[in-house]
């Protein structure tokens, strides 16, 4: 028996050295390696905060609610459709104007009181009614819209103007980054939502905006009836876009927003010219590729062959236009603009709005097998109300 005790003690030594061993050897090396990765996956401690509350303190501040009024006609009944009994219970129906209230936000990008808008918030108003972050309530009259790219330009009329918010660069955006947008949808102030970048460069045109002429930059943060003008900001606290619209029906849950790029350089025309001059030329543009060409001509119905290239197809041309005036035509391809060669109708109309208005501008075309060229002048915009 007492040899047996013995044994058992050694065994017990031995395997307890060895769960030593295993312990320093193994384990502890283990250990001191994934320490760092469970403390980078572990939550943040309960009293600090995320990148998202760090980008909404650098511009909530400058975040604003804008309440708009416009004086409407109201619409006359036909005498003839009101019941002859109705008439004489409730009497004629009362004509004149009625007031249309309205509501957008915005965002402040200077120290003198600009604010930054949708046109769509402000357009045609008799007044406009501001509301700060800290609740302050200021008149506030708009410098200029733009119907085009859908922005507008308030000036604060109090003394109270609040930090402005910074802003960033969207040509640097990349599909993924983080987006945040700020707003008041359907009246709730400081409302915030937190998405990606899902797209960028969408033209607006194949949302059913025939009128607009820009690129947006799409995300799946919520933006909502309300959230119009308010900004769009990565993950560092600066505004990238401006919010204006979101698609409802199919698809929805998709936002937009206008660069702040872009919104920059028209704010800048707003506050010195009141207006921004578009270039145009007239066409209306489908994009054709060799592939989409072939199988065109394949087909024995077809009326005409197209060009297998790639290329702006001219689908119209509006009536006394810079376009019809220099002789373009439908089924023309443009494929060059100047020394641009164009391969899609956005490139063509980036050409356009760098161009000078009333300077010729070499458009290189073909037609019926033909390569041609021919000299037109962009024009003024109109502007249709």
């Amino acid at each position: 028996m007492k040899l047996i005790r013995i044994l058992q003690q050694v065994v017990h030594q031995y395997l307890l050295g060895g769960l030593a061993i295993f312990f320093k050897v193994i384990l502890l090396p283990v250990a001191f390696w994934t320490a760092p990765v469970y403390a980078a996956l572990a939550p943040e401690d309960s009293g600090s905060h995320n990148f998202v509350a760090a980008a909404v303190r650098e511009v909530a501040p400058a975040v604003v609610r804008i309440d708009t009024e416009r004086t409407i006609e109201r619409q006359p009944f036909d005498p003839t459709l009101i019941d002859p009994l109705l008439r004489d219970l409730l009497g004629e129906p009362e004509l004149g104007a009625e007031r249309e209230r309205g509501q957008g936000s915005g965002v402040l990008i200077d120290d003198q009181g600009l604010v930054l808008t949708n046109a769509h918030v402000v357009e045609n108003v008799n007044q406009v009614t501001v509301t700060l972050a800290d609740g302050d309530q200021q008149d506030a009259a708009v410098i200029g819209t733009d119907q085009v790219t859908d922005l507008a330009l308030v000036r604060l009329e109090g003394d109270n103007k609040p930090t402005p918010a910074p802003l960033g660069d969207s040509e640097e955006l990349e599909v993924g980054d983080w987006a945040i947008a700020l707003g008041t949808p359907y009246g709730l102030e400081r409302t915030v939502t937190l998405g990606i970048i899902s797209s960028l460069h969408r033209s607006i045109n194949t949302l059913g905006f025939s009128d607009k002429r820009l690129e947006l930059i799409q995300t799946d943060a919520a933006i909502n009836p309300g959230n119009s003008g308010g900004p769009l900001v990565n993950d560092h606290g600066e505004v990238v876009g401006i919010n204006t619209l979101v698609r409802s029906g199919p698809g929805a849950g998709l936002g937009f927003a206008i660069p702040i790029n872009l919104a920059r350089g028209v704010a800048e025309q707003l506050l010195e010219n009141g207006e921004v001059v578009h270039p145009y030329v007239g066409v209306q543009l489908i994009p054709l590729t060799a592939r989409i060409a072939r199988e065109h001509n394949l087909d024995p119905n077809a009326l005409v062959e197209l060009p297998e290239l790639s290329g702006a197809l001219v689908q119209n041309v509006l009536r006394d236009s810079p376009a019809d005036r220099a002789g373009l035509r439908r089924g023309d391809l443009v494929v060059g603009a100047g020394e641009v060669v164009i391969t899609e109708p956005q490139a063509l109309l980036e050409q356009v709005d760098q161009a000078e208005i009333g300077m010729p501008l070499t458009l290189k075309i073909m037609r019926n097998g033909d390569e041609l060229r021919l000299s037109v002048q962009p024009e003024a915009l109109p502007v249709f109300n």
